[in-house]
């Protein structure tokens, strides 16, 4: 009958309000986590079928909860560098373990980026869930495929080995006084600078003028490097380049006594370099030991080769080497390279890449930190710690660089605040609470009127 109905209707109102009440405790308890999405609460009516048009029969009412994933909170600024938040479209990729994880251990996606590393090194937020990420090889890229979950490893951001660099470039700018007097090695014809006897690189002759600069190597050591010029006639300086006779071997070729490079510098009437009659290589080549086919490290040292571009200047550039009649100096000298050095921090930019940053200053791209898209961002699976798992109705899922495809970015030393605002919350709790007040009194009421019909009998 419809007193019936009427309880029952007061009953489920007393259970979606709970629900509801449950719901709104989760979003206030929640204000302050990382990344949490606020629930929103759905009211839906029931309706029993009606068999006569002068007696209604009460349905009640159904709660649904579900959490809004599509809102973005505020971004809130960290001092921890590996602290990251989403701006716009995205999760990171967590499993809940490391480098141990095996084909059972699912794959989450979070929007809580509170990342640290843990006692190993890996990256894990608060909830224990690692981040996965593309590694980078050698060259700065990523190869792994987009769509291949089983290319994601856990990021690990210590243990990492330090690196050096080896110089590439060499800049310089000098004079070499123009009023210098011609050499007598030059005047008697003895100077070869093919010939150990008679060459400026085996100290048998002297130079008018050196310029000894410091150079590393592929492991990070020092070698001195020595430009040795000497005065061939008007405008013209006999120059040859070369390293300790014991850094370096001919390795076959012609060049002698640690010689990386001979030739000619010439200049014009004006002073400045002559390129087009100037015989001296730009480019300085070390082979490796063995290969024969010039100058080449020695045996002992093991190291790679290498190649150095030798910047002396030009006409109208700046710097360089001058022929003035002004005193023979070095002004400065400029090289790239660096020493050995370990890994001092890490750091994460706007693509998602994160970068070691080393004591010598050299930086170096190890992981690039994927965001998964999905169709229907609804569809996702709350579970435990703040994560959320693939469910039938999210749609595909999509890993991206940050920026790529509809991806938001990666923004480091920030978190993403909790969706919930208090205000509406509290306010959301005192109509829920006199939403279940009055549910109970329909219950009550309900009673008191079968009362009636019970005592009718009476």
């Amino acid at each position: 009958m419809s007193i019936n109905s009427a309880m029952l209707a007061g009953a489920s109102g007393m259970r979606a309000n709970s629900s509801a009440l449950a719901a709104i405790s989760d979003n206030i308890a929640n204000v302050n986590t990382v990344g949490y999405k606020r629930l929103r609460n759905d009211f839906v009516s029931l309706l029993n079928s009606q068999n006569s048009q002068t007696t209604y029969t009460a349905g009640g009412v159904m709660a649904h909860s579900a959490p809004l994933m599509s809102e973005q909170g505020s971004a809130i600024a960290s001092s921890v560098a590996t602290h990251l938040a989403v701006s716009g479209n995205g999760f990171f990729v967590v499993r809940g373990r490391s480098d141990d994880a095996t084909s059972s251990d699912p794959y989450y996606y979070t929007r809580a980026g509170q990342f640290t590393a843990d006692s190993d090194g890996y990256l894990q937020n608060t909830a224990g869930h690692y981040l996965q990420g593309w590694p980078v090889n050698s060259t700065g890229q990523v190869t792994a495929n987009p769509t291949d979950l089983n290319g994601l490893e856990p990021i690990r951001v210590s243990g990492i080995a330090g690196g050096a660099e080896a110089t590439a470039r060499l800049s310089l700018s000098a004079n070499l006084q123009s009023s210098q007097a011609v050499s007598a090695a030059v005047t008697n014809n003895t100077y070869d600078p093919a010939d150990g006897a008679n060459n400026m690189a085996s100290g048998a002759v002297t130079p008018d003028f050196q310029i000894p600069i410091q150079v590393y190597d592929s492991q990070g050591g020092l070698h001195t490097l020595t430009m040795s010029f000497l005065k061939a006639g008007p405008n013209q300086w006999h120059a040859e380049v070369h390293l300790p006779a014991g850094d370096v071997s001919p390795g076959g070729g012609t060049l002698v006594n640690g010689q990386l490079a001979t030739g000619i510098v010439a200049f014009t009437p004006f002073g400045q370099l002559d390129t087009t009659t100037s015989t001296l290589p730009l480019t300085l080549s070390i082979g490796e030991a063995g290969t024969g086919a010039g100058p080449e490290w020695a045996n002992t040292l093991g190291l790679a080769a290498q190649t150095i571009a030798l910047d002396v200047g030009g006409p109208g550039a700046p710097g360089g080497l001058t022929n003035y009649d002004s005193p023979s100096v070095l002004g400065t000298s400029q090289i790239d390279g660096t020493p050995f050095g370990s890994l001092a921090s890490v750091d994460v930019d706007d693509d998602g890449f994160v970068t070691a940053i080393f004591t010598n200053g050299l930086t170096r791209r190890i992981y690039q930190v994927p965001l998964a898209t999905f169709g229907n961002v609804d569809g996702l699976i709350p579970e435990h710690g703040g994560v959320y798992r693939l469910g039938p109705g999210a749609g595909a899922l999509s890993m991206r660089g940050a920026g790529i495809g509809g991806a938001g970015t990666v923004k480091s030393r920030a978190l993403e605040s909790s969706t919930v605002d208090l205000a509406e919350e509290f306010s959301s709790l005192i109509m829920t609470q006199r939403a279940y007040s009055a549910s109970s009194k329909i219950i009550t009421t309900a009673d008191e009127m079968l009362d009636e019909l019970i005592r009718l009998k009476r």
